[in-house]
Protein backbone atom coordinates (compact mmCIF):
# COMPACT_ATOMS: atom_id res chain seq x y z
CA UNK A 1 0.00 0.00 0.00
CA UNK A 2 1.14 3.49 -0.99
CA UNK A 3 1.49 6.08 1.39
CA UNK A 4 0.31 9.21 -0.87
CA UNK A 5 0.66 13.15 0.33
CA UNK A 6 -1.97 15.58 -1.06
CA UNK A 7 -0.97 19.00 -0.02
CA UNK A 8 -3.80 21.37 -0.41
CA UNK A 9 -6.18 18.85 0.48
CA UNK A 10 -9.01 21.61 1.55
CA UNK A 11 -9.14 23.40 -1.73
CA UNK A 12 -11.50 22.62 -4.33
CA UNK A 13 -8.62 20.12 -6.51
CA UNK A 14 -7.39 18.86 -3.10
CA UNK A 15 -10.48 17.68 -2.13
CA UNK A 16 -11.33 15.78 -5.24
CA UNK A 17 -8.31 14.26 -4.83
CA UNK A 18 -8.91 12.83 -1.68
CA UNK A 19 -12.43 11.35 -2.71
CA UNK A 20 -11.19 9.91 -5.60
CA UNK A 21 -7.77 8.33 -4.09
CA UNK A 22 -10.60 7.58 -1.02
CA UNK A 23 -12.60 4.64 -3.86
CA UNK A 24 -9.53 3.43 -3.73
CA UNK A 25 -8.62 2.81 -0.10
CA UNK A 26 -7.25 0.00 -0.39
CA UNK A 27 -4.36 0.84 -2.53
CA UNK A 28 -3.51 4.48 -0.67
CA UNK A 29 -2.66 5.17 2.34
CA UNK A 30 -3.77 9.09 2.64
CA UNK A 31 -1.35 11.52 4.46
CA UNK A 32 -2.88 15.52 4.95
CA UNK A 33 -2.05 18.23 6.76
CA UNK A 34 -4.07 21.62 6.73
CA UNK A 35 -2.18 25.11 7.22
CA UNK A 36 -2.12 25.16 10.71
CA UNK A 37 -0.20 21.59 10.76
CA UNK A 38 1.95 22.84 7.73
CA UNK A 39 3.41 26.05 6.72
CA UNK A 40 4.03 25.22 3.17
CA UNK A 41 5.64 28.50 2.64
CA UNK A 42 8.43 27.25 5.27
CA UNK A 43 11.14 25.66 4.03
CA UNK A 44 12.16 24.01 7.15
CA UNK A 45 8.75 22.24 8.45
CA UNK A 46 8.39 20.80 5.14
CA UNK A 47 11.14 18.99 5.23
CA UNK A 48 10.66 17.95 8.74
CA UNK A 49 7.57 17.07 7.79
CA UNK A 50 8.41 14.80 4.82
CA UNK A 51 11.34 13.40 6.77
CA UNK A 52 8.83 12.29 9.62
CA UNK A 53 5.56 11.05 7.05
CA UNK A 54 7.77 9.01 5.03
CA UNK A 55 5.13 9.15 1.79
CA UNK A 56 5.87 7.45 -1.10
CA UNK A 57 4.04 9.59 -3.41
CA UNK A 58 3.32 13.58 -3.49
CA UNK A 59 0.51 15.09 -5.27
CA UNK A 60 0.99 18.75 -5.28
CA UNK A 61 -2.63 20.41 -5.18
CA UNK A 62 -1.49 23.36 -3.31
CA UNK A 63 -1.59 27.23 -4.81
CA UNK A 64 -2.42 30.72 -3.99
CA UNK A 65 -5.05 30.94 -7.39
CA UNK A 66 -7.44 33.09 -8.12
CA UNK A 67 -9.17 35.05 -11.34
CA UNK A 68 -7.97 37.47 -13.75
CA UNK A 69 -8.77 40.33 -11.10
CA UNK A 70 -7.14 38.57 -8.22
CA UNK A 71 -3.98 37.62 -10.45
CA UNK A 72 -3.51 41.21 -11.83
CA UNK A 73 -4.23 42.88 -8.37
CA UNK A 74 -2.00 40.63 -6.36
CA UNK A 75 0.79 39.44 -8.79
CA UNK A 76 3.71 39.78 -5.96
CA UNK A 77 1.78 37.16 -3.82
CA UNK A 78 1.28 34.86 -6.71
CA UNK A 79 4.84 34.29 -8.04
CA UNK A 80 6.30 34.70 -4.54
CA UNK A 81 3.93 31.69 -2.72
CA UNK A 82 3.35 29.44 -5.56
CA UNK A 83 7.55 29.68 -6.18
CA UNK A 84 7.59 28.81 -2.77
CA UNK A 85 5.37 26.09 -2.35
CA UNK A 86 6.64 24.43 -5.59
CA UNK A 87 10.73 24.73 -4.23
CA UNK A 88 9.67 23.43 -0.83
CA UNK A 89 7.93 20.52 -1.78
CA UNK A 90 9.98 19.25 -4.75
CA UNK A 91 13.29 19.76 -3.09
CA UNK A 92 12.77 18.24 0.41
CA UNK A 93 10.57 15.35 -1.87
CA UNK A 94 14.07 14.46 -3.78
CA UNK A 95 15.89 15.19 -0.20
CA UNK A 96 13.80 12.49 1.47
CA UNK A 97 13.97 9.79 -0.87
CA UNK A 98 10.13 10.51 -2.25
CA UNK A 99 10.00 8.54 -5.63
CA UNK A 100 7.26 9.51 -7.45
CA UNK A 101 6.22 13.13 -7.31
CA UNK A 102 2.96 14.50 -9.23
CA UNK A 103 2.92 18.26 -9.64
CA UNK A 104 -0.33 19.68 -10.39
CA UNK A 105 0.45 23.66 -12.94
CA UNK A 106 -1.95 24.83 -14.84
CA UNK A 107 -2.86 25.91 -18.75
CA UNK A 108 -2.26 29.53 -18.13
CA UNK A 109 1.25 28.19 -18.70
CA UNK A 110 1.06 28.65 -21.97
CA UNK A 111 1.87 31.42 -24.40
CA UNK A 112 -1.17 33.92 -25.01
CA UNK A 113 -0.84 33.38 -28.25
CA UNK A 114 -0.55 30.37 -29.17
CA UNK A 115 -2.00 28.73 -31.91
CA UNK A 116 -5.16 26.32 -30.75
CA UNK A 117 -5.70 23.96 -29.46
CA UNK A 118 -2.70 23.99 -27.23
CA UNK A 119 0.18 21.13 -27.19
CA UNK A 120 2.46 20.33 -24.67
CA UNK A 121 5.52 21.69 -26.96
CA UNK A 122 4.03 25.04 -27.41
CA UNK A 123 5.49 25.90 -23.47
CA UNK A 124 8.27 28.72 -23.90
CA UNK A 125 7.36 29.30 -27.49
CA UNK A 126 5.93 32.80 -26.81
CA UNK A 127 4.98 35.96 -24.27
CA UNK A 128 2.27 34.95 -21.59
CA UNK A 129 -1.22 36.72 -20.86
CA UNK A 130 -0.30 39.71 -18.70
CA UNK A 131 -2.89 39.19 -16.71
CA UNK A 132 -1.82 35.70 -14.96
CA UNK A 133 1.90 36.33 -15.78
CA UNK A 134 3.02 35.89 -12.00
CA UNK A 135 1.25 32.72 -11.70
CA UNK A 136 1.98 31.59 -14.92
CA UNK A 137 5.76 31.90 -13.98
CA UNK A 138 5.42 30.43 -10.98
CA UNK A 139 3.98 27.54 -12.28
CA UNK A 140 6.68 26.99 -14.70
CA UNK A 141 8.86 26.96 -12.60
CA UNK A 142 7.95 24.08 -11.02
CA UNK A 143 7.11 22.17 -14.23
CA UNK A 144 10.69 22.59 -14.71
CA UNK A 145 12.05 21.72 -11.23
CA UNK A 146 10.32 18.22 -11.79
CA UNK A 147 11.65 18.29 -15.28
CA UNK A 148 15.08 18.27 -13.67
CA UNK A 149 15.18 16.49 -10.70
CA UNK A 150 13.92 13.84 -12.79
CA UNK A 151 16.66 14.13 -15.27
CA UNK A 152 19.69 14.74 -12.94
CA UNK A 153 18.69 12.33 -10.09
CA UNK A 154 16.55 9.61 -11.83
CA UNK A 155 13.25 10.17 -9.64
CA UNK A 156 9.71 10.26 -11.32
CA UNK A 157 9.06 13.46 -10.52
CA UNK A 158 6.32 14.52 -13.68
CA UNK A 159 3.70 17.41 -13.99
CA UNK A 160 -0.04 17.55 -15.05
CA UNK A 161 -1.54 20.58 -16.69
CA UNK A 162 -5.25 20.85 -16.21
CA UNK A 163 -7.16 23.34 -18.07
CA UNK A 164 -9.90 25.40 -16.02
CA UNK A 165 -11.45 23.66 -13.14
CA UNK A 166 -15.05 23.94 -11.29
CA UNK A 167 -16.98 22.23 -9.20
CA UNK A 168 -17.39 21.03 -5.35
CA UNK A 169 -15.55 23.17 -3.12
CA UNK A 170 -14.74 25.79 -5.38
CA UNK A 171 -14.17 29.77 -4.63
CA UNK A 172 -17.57 31.83 -5.07
CA UNK A 173 -15.76 35.01 -3.64
CA UNK A 174 -16.63 37.94 -5.77
CA UNK A 175 -13.88 39.12 -7.67
CA UNK A 176 -10.98 37.16 -6.88
CA UNK A 177 -13.61 34.12 -8.19
CA UNK A 178 -12.55 31.94 -11.69
CA UNK A 179 -15.24 32.48 -14.13
CA UNK A 180 -17.57 29.88 -13.72
CA UNK A 181 -18.06 30.19 -10.45
CA UNK A 182 -18.50 34.06 -10.49
CA UNK A 183 -21.07 33.54 -13.19
CA UNK A 184 -22.86 30.96 -10.85
CA UNK A 185 -22.90 33.55 -7.90
CA UNK A 186 -24.18 36.70 -9.50
CA UNK A 187 -26.82 34.71 -11.25
CA UNK A 188 -28.12 33.13 -8.08
CA UNK A 189 -28.10 36.71 -6.27
CA UNK A 190 -29.72 38.15 -9.05
CA UNK A 191 -32.26 35.83 -9.03
CA UNK A 192 -33.26 36.08 -5.34
CA UNK A 193 -32.99 39.79 -5.46
CA UNK A 194 -34.90 40.26 -8.46
CA UNK A 195 -32.32 42.14 -10.74
CA UNK A 196 -33.53 43.06 -14.60
CA UNK A 197 -29.67 42.47 -15.47
CA UNK A 198 -26.69 40.63 -14.85
CA UNK A 199 -23.18 41.59 -16.02
CA UNK A 200 -20.10 40.29 -17.34
CA UNK A 201 -17.15 41.12 -17.41
CA UNK A 202 -15.44 41.55 -20.94
CA UNK A 203 -17.12 41.21 -24.60
CA UNK A 204 -18.19 37.36 -24.07
CA UNK A 205 -16.12 36.55 -27.29
CA UNK A 206 -12.90 34.52 -25.54
CA UNK A 207 -13.59 31.14 -25.62
CA UNK A 208 -12.85 28.55 -22.14
CA UNK A 209 -11.98 25.18 -21.69
CA UNK A 210 -13.76 23.97 -18.75
CA UNK A 211 -13.40 20.38 -16.73
CA UNK A 212 -14.95 19.03 -14.08
CA UNK A 213 -12.42 18.66 -10.90
CA UNK A 214 -13.89 14.68 -10.23
CA UNK A 215 -12.48 14.37 -14.17
CA UNK A 216 -9.15 16.22 -12.94
CA UNK A 217 -8.90 13.71 -9.87
CA UNK A 218 -10.16 10.72 -12.14
CA UNK A 219 -6.78 11.53 -14.46
CA UNK A 220 -4.73 11.88 -11.76
CA UNK A 221 -5.87 8.56 -10.50
CA UNK A 222 -4.45 7.25 -14.15
CA UNK A 223 -1.41 9.38 -14.22
CA UNK A 224 -0.18 7.63 -10.73
CA UNK A 225 -0.51 4.08 -12.84
CA UNK A 226 1.88 4.95 -15.28
CA UNK A 227 5.20 3.74 -15.04
CA UNK A 228 6.99 6.21 -17.65
CA UNK A 229 4.98 9.05 -18.00
CA UNK A 230 5.93 11.95 -19.95
CA UNK A 231 7.50 15.29 -17.78
CA UNK A 232 4.46 16.90 -18.28
CA UNK A 233 0.64 16.75 -20.07
CA UNK A 234 -2.59 17.92 -20.54
CA UNK A 235 -5.37 17.30 -18.58
CA UNK A 236 -8.50 18.30 -20.11
CA UNK A 237 -11.76 18.09 -22.74
CA UNK A 238 -10.75 19.31 -25.50
CA UNK A 239 -13.88 21.65 -25.73
CA UNK A 240 -14.37 25.01 -25.94
CA UNK A 241 -16.96 27.15 -25.05
CA UNK A 242 -17.20 31.30 -25.37
CA UNK A 243 -18.00 33.35 -22.34
CA UNK A 244 -21.15 34.22 -23.73
CA UNK A 245 -22.32 30.97 -23.99
CA UNK A 246 -21.21 29.77 -20.75
CA UNK A 247 -23.14 32.93 -19.14
CA UNK A 248 -26.18 31.34 -21.11
CA UNK A 249 -25.63 27.56 -19.50
CA UNK A 250 -25.35 29.14 -15.87
CA UNK A 251 -28.43 31.30 -16.36
CA UNK A 252 -30.90 28.43 -17.57
CA UNK A 253 -29.32 26.38 -14.91
CA UNK A 254 -30.19 28.85 -12.08
CA UNK A 255 -33.33 29.92 -13.64
CA UNK A 256 -32.41 33.63 -13.67
CA UNK A 257 -35.40 35.36 -16.25
CA UNK A 258 -33.44 38.94 -16.38
CA UNK A 259 -30.70 39.60 -19.31
CA UNK A 260 -27.42 39.76 -19.38
CA UNK A 261 -25.23 42.68 -20.73
CA UNK A 262 -21.20 43.34 -21.18
CA UNK A 263 -18.78 45.41 -19.19
CA UNK A 264 -16.20 45.77 -22.42
CA UNK A 265 -14.00 48.16 -19.74
CA UNK A 266 -13.47 44.89 -17.88
CA UNK A 267 -10.29 42.75 -19.67
CA UNK A 268 -11.24 39.50 -21.69
CA UNK A 269 -8.15 38.04 -20.69
CA UNK A 270 -6.86 35.14 -23.49
CA UNK A 271 -8.90 35.26 -26.67
CA UNK A 272 -9.21 31.58 -26.71
CA UNK A 273 -7.08 28.36 -24.52
CA UNK A 274 -8.11 25.24 -25.84
CA UNK A 275 -5.77 22.02 -24.85
CA UNK A 276 -4.90 19.62 -26.96
CA UNK A 277 -5.77 16.77 -25.22
CA UNK A 278 -4.60 13.92 -27.87
CA UNK A 279 -1.08 13.19 -25.39
CA UNK A 280 -3.44 11.92 -22.66
CA UNK A 281 -6.49 10.41 -24.82
CA UNK A 282 -3.65 8.38 -26.27
CA UNK A 283 -2.24 6.78 -23.33
CA UNK A 284 -5.90 6.15 -22.83
CA UNK A 285 -7.77 8.87 -20.74
CA UNK A 286 -10.26 10.65 -20.90
CA UNK A 287 -12.41 13.37 -19.42
CA UNK A 288 -16.47 11.78 -18.78
CA UNK A 289 -18.47 15.20 -17.57
CA UNK A 290 -20.53 16.80 -19.80
CA UNK A 291 -20.60 20.93 -19.14
CA UNK A 292 -24.03 21.09 -18.90
CA UNK A 293 -24.40 18.47 -15.93
CA UNK A 294 -21.58 19.69 -14.34
CA UNK A 295 -22.95 23.19 -14.07
CA UNK A 296 -26.12 21.68 -12.74
CA UNK A 297 -23.95 19.81 -10.17
CA UNK A 298 -21.94 23.03 -9.33
CA UNK A 299 -24.87 25.24 -8.76
CA UNK A 300 -26.51 22.20 -6.55
CA UNK A 301 -23.20 22.53 -4.25
CA UNK A 302 -23.35 26.22 -4.34
CA UNK A 303 -26.83 25.83 -2.64
CA UNK A 304 -25.92 23.16 -0.41
CA UNK A 305 -22.80 25.54 0.62
CA UNK A 306 -25.17 28.63 1.46
CA UNK A 307 -27.72 26.19 3.28
CA UNK A 308 -24.58 24.72 5.49
CA UNK A 309 -22.84 28.17 5.86
CA UNK A 310 -19.65 26.63 4.27
CA UNK A 311 -19.82 28.02 0.97
CA UNK A 312 -16.79 30.12 0.13
CA UNK A 313 -18.20 33.55 -0.33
Amino acid sequence: MAKVFVSGHRGMVGSALVRALNSQISKHELILAGRDELDLLNQSEVEQFINQKKPDIIINAAAKVGGIHANDTYPAEFIHQNLLINTNLIHSSWKNGVGRFLNLGSSCIYPRACSQPIKEEYLLTGPLEKTNEAYALAKIAGLEMCRHYRNQYGVLYYSAMPTNLYGPGDNYAGENSHVLPALIRRFHEAKVNGLEEVVIWGTGKPRRELMHVDDLANGVLFLLELENPPDWLNLGTGIDHSIQEIAQLVKQTVGYKGHISNDINRPDGMPVKRLDVSLVNSLGWQAKVQLEEGIVSAYNDFLQGLNSGTARL
